[in-house]
């Protein structure tokens, strides 16, 4: 009887550990939701936010990043890291250009490309950091 109960008392908590915590009764504080909404992102900064977030949950994008924060690289170069093609990773470059994560300059017939600025190389290093932890 007793190690039925123990193996009960198991599983709760093994639930609780999996299980997002919650208010268990509702009483918001008024203060503090007042003082955070008055500080609370706009609709458009919000988007562009989460859609800068999306163009980085792309795995072959965090790879290219990854290269680059190395140092600046052709597209050639990228390519053979890659093992992709040319139009597979020219269409990853031009999307993280368009959200200025990469720059890139021409040298006679080659393009080459590097991180934009050091916010960047910032997003990645803390992510990295982040998923590292355990």
């Amino acid at each position: 009887m007793n190690n039925s109960r123990e193996i009960q008392e198991k599983k709760r908590e093994e639930r609780q550990q999996n299980d997002c915590a919650v208010c268990e009764i509702y009483n918001p504080h008024e203060k503090i939701i007042e003082l955070l909404k008055n500080k609370d992102l706009n609709e458009e900064k919000t988007k562009r936010l989460a859609d800068l977030f999306q163009v980085l949950s792309d795995p072959t994008r965090l790879k290219i990043i990854n290269a680059l924060r190395q140092q600046e690289l052709c597209v050639c170069d990228i390519q053979e890291i890659l093992q992709m093609s040319a139009s597979a990773v020219s269409h990853q470059l031009r999307v993280l250009r368009n959200f200025n994560l990469v720059k890139y300059r021409k040298e006679g017939r080659q393009a080459f490309y590097s991180i934009a600025d050091q916010h960047v190389i910032s997003l990645f290093c803390q992510g990295l950091e982040h998923v590292m932890e355990d």
